[in-house]
Formats: C-alpha cells, sequence, structure tokens
C-alpha cells in the first residue's frame, strides 16, 4: 500500500473523529432539520448530481462495465426523487430512547440502558452513489460520523452529492459537515487502508462482492476493527407441490426487475410432482425479463450468485427437488443464507418451510427483493447483515448503529 493513500484515509478518519463530537450531541431537531435539508438540496441541486452520474455512466460504459451494474452505477431521475423521499421519511422517522429504565438494585440504586453513538463508522461500497446518501443518512440520524470509500467509477457522482447536498445540509442544521469525509483516491488499497484504524475507525460497513469483502473483513479482524458485512446475496423460491401457478408468474417477474442487486431471484427450486405442469408458466416468465435458466446438470456451483457475474447476469439456476426438505437444506448449505421463499397455497408446507430456513429473510408467496431496509422497514439502509451471531441482522439501519451503555445511579423520583 502506498503512504499517500494510507495518509489520505488517514486523515479523512481523524477529521470525522474531530467532528464526531458535534453531530453526538446535536439535538434531535438538528439532526433531522439536517436530513430534511439534505432532501431539499438533493432536488434543488438535481441537475449537477445527474451531470455528475452521467459522465460516472459513460467512463464506466466505455471501460466495458457490464448492464448490470451500470444498472447500479445510474441515478435516474425517478431514483433521486426516491432518495430525497427516502431522506424525508428518515428525518420523521423516531429517534431511539437514549436511555432506557432497567431494574432497580439494592442499596437505593437503579439501573439503566444508555444508547451511545460508536463514534466514526466507515462504510466501504462499490459503484452505486445512491449507497452514499444512504449509509451517510443512517449516520447522521445515529449521531455516528463516518468516513466513506466507494469504488473509482462511482466517485465523482459520491463527491458532488457530498459537497452539494450532504455537507452544506450539515453546515444548515449547525452540525460540524466534517463529520461525513468521503476517501478522495480512487485506488482499491484505500478499502484496506480503511479496515486498519481500530482507534480512529473501530467499525467499518462493508458491502459489494463477496471475495473482496471477505478478503476485508479477514483483514480487519486482524487489525482488531469489526465489521458489518454484506459480502454475497441471491434469493431463493421454492415451488412447493400446492403453488398457485399464477402467484409463481408473479413471484418470478418481480423478483427480476432489477438484474444487479443482491436480493434478486437467483436459484429456482420446483417440486418434481409439479415441475412439468408449471415450467411453461415460469419458462414464459423469465422470457418476460430476459433471462436465461441455467438447467441441469449444471457447470456451477448451485448457489453460484449470477448477479455478479459480468456476463451472465440474466441468468437464474433452475434445479428440481423432492420436496420442502431437500429445498431447505440446499437454501441453508449451498447459497448465502440472505432469502428464500416459498410459493405455496398449504399453510402447514410454509410453516415447515419457516421454521427449516436459517437464513436472514424468508417470505411466504412474497419475492425476496422485499428484504431492503427501505421496503420492509420504511428507512434506507447501510447494508444488509448475514452473520450468525447476536447483533443487528438483516437490514441495518439507524437503530442498530449505537453502543450499549450501563449506567448505576441514584433511584430518586
Amino acid at each position: 500500500m502506498s503512504d499517500e493513500v494510507a495518509k489520505a484515509v488517514e486523515e479523512c478518519a481523524r477529521a470525522a473523529k474531530r467532528a464526531a463530537p458535534s453531530l453526538a450531541a446535536a439535538p434531535d431537531e438538528a439532526v433531522d432539520g439536517a436530513l430534511s435539508a439534505m432532501a431539499e438540496r438533493l432536488l434543488d441541486g438535481r441537475e449537477a448530481v445527474l451531470d455528475a452520474n452521467r459522465a460516472d455512466v459513460e467512463r464506466a460504459r466505455a471501460e466495458g462495465m457490464s448492464a448490470g451494474l451500470l444498472d447500479r452505477l445510474t441515478i435516474t431521475g425517478e431514483r433521486l426523487t426516491g432518495m430525497a423521499e427516502q431522506l424525508r421519511l428518515l428525518a420523521g422517522a423516531p429517534h431511539p430512547q437514549r436511555a432506557i429504565p432497567l431494574s432497580t438494585l439494592d442499596g437505593g440504586l437503579r439501573l439503566v440502558e444508555r444508547r451511545r453513538p460508536v463514534g466514526v463508522i466507515g462504510a466501504n461500497y462499490e459503484a452505486r452513489p445512491n449507497v452514499t446518501v444512504d449509509v451517510a443518512s443512517q449516520l447522521v440520524k445515529s449521531r455516528n460520523a463516518g468516513v466513506l470509500r466507494t469504488g473509482s467509477a462511482a466517485l465523482g457522482s459520491a463527491q458532488r452529492l457530498l459537497d452539494t447536498v450532504i455537507a452544506p445540509a450539515l453546515a444548515d442544521a449547525r452540525i460540524d459537515a466534517g463529520a461525513i469525509q468521503l476517501v478522495p483516491r480512487v485506488e482499491r488499497e484505500a478499502a484496506a487502508a480503511l479496515v486498519r484504524l481500530p482507534e480512529l475507525v473501530p467499525l467499518v460497513i462493508l458491502r459489494g462482492s463477496g471475495d473482496s469483502t471477505r478478503s476485508l473483513a479477514t483483514e480487519a479482524a486482524t487489525h482488531g476493527v469489526r465489521t458489518l458485512a454484506h459480502a454475497d446475496g441471491g434469493g431463493v423460491l421454492y415451488v412447493d407441490e400446492s403453488a398457485d401457478a399464477e402467484v409463481v408468474r408473479s413471484l418470478v417477474t418481480n423478483s427480476l426487475d432489477r438484474l444487479g442487486v443482491c436480493n434478486r431471484l437467483n436459484l429456482l427450486l420446483i417440486h418434481s410432482a409439479v415441475h412439468d405442469r408449471l415450467w411453461p408458466v415460469i419458462s414464459e416468465a423469465l422470457a418476460e425479463r430476459s433471462v436465461t435458466p441455467s438447467l441441469p446438470p449444471h457447470q456451477h456451483a448451485i448457489g453460484y450468485e449470477w448477479a455478479l457475474d459480468s456476463e451472465r447476469e440474466a441468468t437464474v439456476t433452475v434445479a428440481p427437488v423432492s420436496g420442502i426438505e431437500e429445498a431447505v437444506r440446499i437454501a441453508n448449505e449451498q447459497t448465502s443464507g440472505l432469502a428464500a421463499g416459498i410459493a405455496t397455497e398449504d399453510a402447514k408446507a410454509a410453516e415447515a418451510f419457516f421454521d427449516g430456513y436459517t437464513g436472514t429473510g424468508v417470505f411466504w408467496n412474497a419475492p425476496t427483493r422485499l428484504l431492503d431496509g427501505f421496503k420492509l422497514l420504511a428507512v434506507p439502509e447501510t447494508g444488509i447483515n448475514l452473520d450468525k451471531v447476536p447483533g443487528p441482522r438483516g437490514p441495518v439501519t439507524y437503530t442498530d448503529l449505537y453502543i450499549r451503555q450501563y449506567a448505576v445511579l441514584p433511584d430518586r423520583d
């Protein structure tokens, strides 16, 4: 790693730490005012943001970026309006209770759980400029300063969003605008530098392709930095023998509206008893989305994530199964554990599927595309955490970005 890159990341981290107390001490009204101001500035400066994004997209297209990744990179006018609406909704969302009474103790004392911001949280993400706003807004709402590092393809868009939307909105609310930093380097090694600063950035949110995110998580662990990692994705749909054909058609088409996202349909498991009867319906639904089925015998792992394959992202793996038990086993053991759904009209079958699947999100006659912070919880997310340990799991939002502190004090009315 070059000294210049490491120095640039450390300078951002130190600047964020200096500004963190201003955000941590900000009253609720100031925090929500900053978020509302971000929404207004995003709409007022839409042409400047869209111009910067068009430049990023044109450069990425010329460099051969795949269609799915270009879709992630693109901010359309409609998406920009949606980003502003999400900011407004977040501004109106309730703040977590900062002090929660727990119990009384001997000696005239009482126990209170206090919720405190982490301080500075890092975030590494790839070519998705909207994530700049998603993560920054979540950090502001939770009163955490942040150091954001995005891939080179989206850096122009992210910088424009910081300069014209995020920083001035914080300043409008009399919060130190330095609380949200953007690493100004295009080198990939900047991501590794971000997870090597435990005294400055003790927690880093990791989003991106599975291999790179796992590598960064390993690097972070060696330096004593904790991570919330969103490494792998891919939705699973099991079509049960009692599935309704039109429900299946709807689930397939609605799960493939965007191909470059983690919660799209990736693996389709069909009960062998209804495979031949339902295949024409499923085949038509796939064709409607211009998606090719990968049929047995597969030349790839059954849970292979097509969204990360720039050459074949318009693909869904299809496999027959003997029933719920086999479908659950495959979903648990051969996929990322992000999300799985069952198409069935049998409530007992759905219950068995819910009881058996151990992944982050489970769905009955509903698309896995719903596993998203905004769609499920009406607020943006920083990512989807798949860890199988206590702590935030699933869409991570501002309510998860705090640390607990136990306070013992006199029990006075």
